[in-house]
């Protein structure tokens, strides 16, 4: 195990039991779909859509104690994002990101392989990672168009993409936590491989970004149906 696994793996352990608790005794988290993640082996891309902050728990805690995919790692914006976004500076795109297994990507370069880098080391060495493809949470509910970089991370490392729908999360308040007025869930999808979609298409040809682009909003259309 690479020494970068083990912060994260501590720290979702620690949290997981609380964690639990508090979903499933105020959210009523119903868990779904299990049964696509049987057999399947690690690592995987969890694509998810994205509705709240709250989102980066939901697959560790809907997962088993000792699950395979554990830990789960992260992208996020890199820190110098967040330097006007008020007490989250001090949380979000630093140390505690990447204790929590959260590492950046690096915007404007217009490569995949140099602003992804971080995660592709991450699959390659056997951590499976949980992605937002839209790239920010959605304003009104909806899927918002998804960036190619999820299809990237699955051709160049060849691991399946999870569909994984978050529910019942969107504007929701501490109050309507509390009271259990929510019930939240998470639904995990069939997996899907990008070299199905590429033998289908175009077989032989090299994938271009809007091939990138076309198939991760293919598998939001599938986070949509679940």
């Amino acid at each position: 195990m690479k020494s970068y696994f083990l912060p994260p793996l501590i720290l979702q352990k620690i949290i997981w039991i609380p964690t639990n608790i508090l979903l499933r005794s105020f959210g009523h988290l119903e868990v779904k779909g299990m049964e696509n993640l049987k057999g399947i082996k690690t690592p995987v891309i969890f694509a998810c859509n994205h509705t709240s902050e709250t989102d980066p728990f939901f697959v560790p805690a809907s997962l088993a104690f000792f699950s395979r995919f554990s830990p789960t790692f992260y992208t996020s914006r890199e820190s110098k994002f967040y330097v006007n976004s008020g007490w989250r500076k001090y949380f979000y795109g630093g140390t505690f990101f990447k204790a929590w297994g959260s590492y950046p990507v690096h915007v404007g370069l217009h490569d995949y392989e140099k602003s992804l880098a971080h995660h592709i080391d991450i699959i390659r060495a056997g951590g499976s990672l949980c992605i937002f493809p839209e790239g920010r949470t959605t304003p009104d509910g909806n899927i918002q168009p998804a960036k190619g970089g999820v299809s990237y991370l699955a051709y160049i490392t060849g691991v399946p993409i999870i569909p994984t729908r978050i529910s019942g999360v969107f504007k929701f308040s501490f109050s309507d936590f509390l009271l259990g007025r929510r019930h939240l869930s998470i639904t995990y999808g069939k997996p899907m491989k990008f070299a199905d979609y590429l033998n289908t298409s175009q077989p032989n040809a090299t994938p271009s970004i809007d091939d990138f682009k076309t198939y991760a909003n293919t598998v939001m259309g599938e986070v949509g149906k679940l």
